[in-house]
């Protein structure tokens, strides 16, 4: 590849000292091997790897605590780790350091059913989550595709597919606990359903890319399964009808779980990839939660909506199995389309925008990308107004890179002008630091930057990341 990191400042010496006593402390969970590294210093971003120069696997918070204050002693970096599956660039080493891998700490360590949470270990996926929570009849609804870690999905305020009906991690998360940069450990939170004790720290935490601290446990809000469950599918004629019909959908008030939109490449793509025979044509997915009865007035009530906006073979999918086919087929877009163009890799875009513009702003970017020579696939959440574009390039041209990036400028501005925000999900990490400051302003940013300069006043938490450090 050649697209290397946004410059971050050069890497902080790794001294011998360190490693030592990392391995005093950790033995054989403390690895130096150049494999073991490759594997923590990559995403699933468009950049080139950024190798720790050590990767502590931990266990328990304790651990965190140890590695965090040996890393302080000799001010070097931490960047957490969990499944690898972050598209901004937010693992990446850009300035060395040691990498916690936080997979083992994969516990739930209570269940509360009759109050509807949970707390869990960082490392758990959201797929182990709900596996564990299967016999008590109650389930985490939040869905960002890959089989993300919950501190990751903690860590970049993740949503996803369900987000319409239950939100976001911001309004999941009830209380954590992390790890600052001087060892202590802070919790935050109850779980009690609300609070108006204090300043909000635990969102404060949710959305911070570990650059605050290395979140240990989470509380999070479940809900219990619903009676019933269907599924549809619907193509258009054009993305501009289709996204005029999740508009009229959420603003009449349906309660629609799922509202998603896949365009006719991304279509292509996934029905290459999951052997399906959709129409190559823009399509909504939708999914209804409820009663039988709700369920079925749902489903009919979107079925109009859909036909008075010249929505075509609107197909309901009401069997399990046929749920679960559609929507592993949407949930592995991402990788069908890499199929497009075999070799390739992605530069996506997560914009958001108020329902309201979201027709306009899909429709003026479907213009742009047709000035491009990149494939470009389109999928969204468009319920609450997200949508993705995948710009396929070859990592050995870097005129593709350039290229992409900018049709990734005009997105995103595009969004910003229309009251929107350059992620609605994926974060920051090293990839949209330029857009964060157009976004939020000076004011805001010399905010943020003074919480960072309060909780790791020496930039050892993930540095890099989010904005630009300022002495």
């Amino acid at each position: 590849m050649n697209h290397p990191a946004p410059p971050a400042s050069v890497r902080r010496p790794f001294p011998a000292e360190l490693l030592s006593a990392l391995k005093a402390t950790f033995g054989e969970r403390v690895s130096t091997a150049e494999a073991v590294r490759a594997n923590h210093g990559r995403d699933e971003s468009p950049f080139d790897p950024q190798l720790p120069d050590a990767v502590v696997f931990a266990s328990n918070t304790g651990d965190v605590q140890a590695a965090i204050k040996l890393c302080g002693q000799h001010n070097v970096p931490v960047i957490p780790y969990g499944n690898g599956s972050s598209l901004e660039g937010h693992l990446l080493a850009v300035q060395g350091g040691v990498s916690i891998d936080l997979s083992a700490m994969n516990r739930v360590l209570s269940i509360n059913a009759e109050d509807l949470t949970v707390t869990v270990e960082p490392g758990i996926s959201r797929k182990q989550l709900n596996e564990a929570l299967r016999d008590t009849g109650l389930f985490f609804p939040i869905d960002p595709g890959a089989d993300a870690s919950i501190g990751g999905m903690t860590a970049t305020r993740a949503s996803g597919t369900n987000a319409v009906r239950y939100g976001t991690m911001r309004e999941n998360v009830l209380g954590l606990a992390a790890v600052l940069a001087d060892g202590r450990v802070i919790r935050t939170g109850t779980r009690a359903r609300k609070s108006a004790a204090g300043y909000d720290l635990t969102r404060l935490f949710v959305g911070s890319e570990g650059t605050l601290g290395v979140v240990t446990e989470i509380t999070l809000r479940l809900y219990p399964q619903p009676e019933a469950v269907s599924a549809a599918v619907c193509a258009f004629p054009s993305m501009e009808s289709a996204v005029r019909a999740v508009i009229e959908t959420i603003q009449t008030g349906v309660p629609v779980a799922r509202a998603e939109f896949v365009d006719a490449l991304a279509i292509r793509a996934i029905n290459r990839h999951s052997h399906l025979t959709l129409r190559e044509a823009p399509t909504l997915f939708f999914e209804f939660h409820g009663t039988q009865s709700g369920v079925k007035e749902q489903a009919e009530f979107v079925q109009e909506i859909a036909a008075q906006n010249a929505g075509e073979g609107f197909e309901w999918a009401t069997r399990p199995e046929d749920r679960s086919r559609l929507w592993n087929a949407r949930h592995n877009a991402y990788f069908a389309m890499l199929q497009l163009k075999p070799g390739c890799r992605a530069v996506t875009t997560d914009v958001c925008v108020p329902i309201s513009r979201l027709a306009e702003c899909v429709v003026e970017t479907e213009q742009d990308l047709k000035t491009s020579s990149l494939p470009c696939p389109i999928v969204g959440h468009v319920g609450d107004g997200n949508f993705h574009v995948a710009m396929l390039i070859d990592p050995q041209r870097p005129e593709e890179f350039a290229e992409a990036e900018r049709l990734n400028q005009r997105i995103v501005r595009r969004a910003l002008r229309m009251a929107g925000t350059c992620t609605g999900e994926h974060g920051i990490g090293l990839h949209k630091i330029d857009f964060l400051a157009e976004e939020a302003g000076p004011v805001a940013i010399d905010t943020m930057r003074a919480i960072k300069h309060a909780l790791d006043p020496r930039n050892l938490m993930n540095p890099g990341k989010i904005f630009s450090w300022a002495a």
